[in-house]
């Protein structure tokens, strides 16, 4: 045990190590398998909003605010929180967070007012969104050079299927138990992946020098304004999330009206079949770790623009609906764990304010997609929002090409 941490120890810090060392299997799937855990968390409330606002007396225009709330957590996590794995011990930080995130989601469970439900719902995206990103951070430091690109495209690849599960998830154990059941299972999985997290995780001591918090965040603006990789990755990374949430925002309005008239569990349902394309898409890393990074990113900006034709025929194919979903999740994801593994090849100690500037720009992407498709779809129906997403993924494409040689 303490031979594998000193190897990952020397990978972090830069010290000559054998390529053919790897991280362990165990640890790499217990990145993987936390990640989705603390993100999912972030995901619970969405199909509860009609419970919710039943129970707490809350009208449906003003309902979509707890999902405000858990998104300012997000954004607040990643500018304040995530950047102080560069700062503190991360195996310790982790530690509190979890913890934190634990009394964050019975704190939902037992508000029993609108107030209190509100602020706990922004502690929950707060810690899971904290977690989560500080969990990939911590994989790609733990991981050698060699393998960084895989052990992130696993950790991504939780990320992706614990985002997908948790609606699924959520809508059972309310069915079966009601909403506060969902919080309080959710804490017990929290907790039962504590032990092994505090057990298993490297012992990887503050990546730099400085003690200041304040002088660590105001950093990240330099980061931001020095690194090109950082610019030319996070913009692909806008516009990819932007074109995802054109496509899954806009699909349950034509699924739920006529000739479908499908239920939200049904609807969800759909989102499973992304889960092809996110296994797939974990391949991506190892292909970075080769030198592969452009080639790959080339395949999978050229795998989104295809999606929307397939996408655009659901009216004639529910089966061409499938395809282009496998398709948009595949050329997705690959392109996500591409960036983080190029984003990652910066030394070690900015790992943790890197991973949270890059997901600004993803949020910053998704909520400009959400907006713009629902207005695209009220104006031009189901073809204008495959239009709106095939011109944004083109542009991705026309940008990747022309900053195709910016590389670390």
């Amino acid at each position: 045990m303490r031979k594998t941490l000193f190897i990952e120890e020397a990978a972090c810090y830069g010290q000559p190590q054998n390529d053919t060392i790897r991280m362990p299997t165990s640890l790499v799937a217990l990145f993987s398998i936390a990640s989705g855990l603390s993100v999912a968390n972030v995901y619970y409330a969405q199909p509860l909003l009609d419970n919710l606002a039943e129970d707490f007396g809350i009208s449906h225009a003003a309902i979509g605010g707890l999902i405000t709330a858990t998104q300012v957590g997000c954004a607040l996590a990643l500018l304040l929180l995530v950047p102080l794995g560069d700062l503190l011990n991360r195996r310790r930080l982790m530690a509190f967070q979890i913890f934190g995130l634990i009394v964050a989601l019975i704190s939902v469970a037992v508000a029993h007012s609108a107030p209190a439900l509100l602020i706990s719902l922004l502690a929950v995206g707060l810690l899971g969104t904290a977690m989560t990103q500080g969990l990939i951070a911590y994989a790609a430091s733990a991981a050698a050079p060699h393998e960084r690109g895989h052990v992130v495209g696993s950790a991504q690849s939780g990320v992706f299927i614990g985002l997908l599960l948790a609606r699924v998830f959520a809508g059972g154990i309310s069915d079966i138990a009601g909403w506060r059941a969902v919080y309080i299972c959710s804490a017990l999985l929290m907790l039962v992946i504590a032990l092994p997290l505090w057990r298993k995780l490297p012992e990887l001591p503050a990546a730099t020098a400085t003690r200041r918090y304040f002088t660590l965040i105001g950093s990240m603006f330099t980061l931001l304004r020095q690194d090109k990789v950082l610019q030319v990755r996070g913009v692909l990374a806008l516009l990819m999330f932007a074109a995802f949430n054109v496509f899954w925002s806009a699909l349950v309005l034509p699924l739920s009206a006529a000739p479908y008239g499908f239920s939200h569990t049904v609807i969800g349902a759909f989102g499973l079949v992304g889960a092809v394309g996110a296994l797939a898409a974990s391949r991506a890393g190892k292909w970075s770790d080769r030198g592969l990074s452009q080639r790959t990113s080339l395949a999978a900006l050229l795998l989104l623009l295809l999606a929307w034709w397939p996408l655009s025929l659901m009216a004639w194919s529910l089966g061409a609906l499938v395809v282009g979903i496998i398709l948009l999740d595949l050329g997705g994801q690959a392109l996500h764990v591409t960036n983080q593994s190029m984003i990652f090849r910066a030394p070690p100690e900015a790992h943790s304010r890197l991973v949270g500037l890059y997901m600004l720009f993803y949020a910053a992407g998704s909520g400009a997609g959400a907006m713009s498709t629902t207005l695209t779809f009220a104006e031009a129906g189901w073809q204008g929002v495959c239009l709106l997403g095939a011109g944004i993924s083109l542009l991705a494409l026309i940008f990747w090409w022309y900053t195709r040689k910016v590389t670390r």
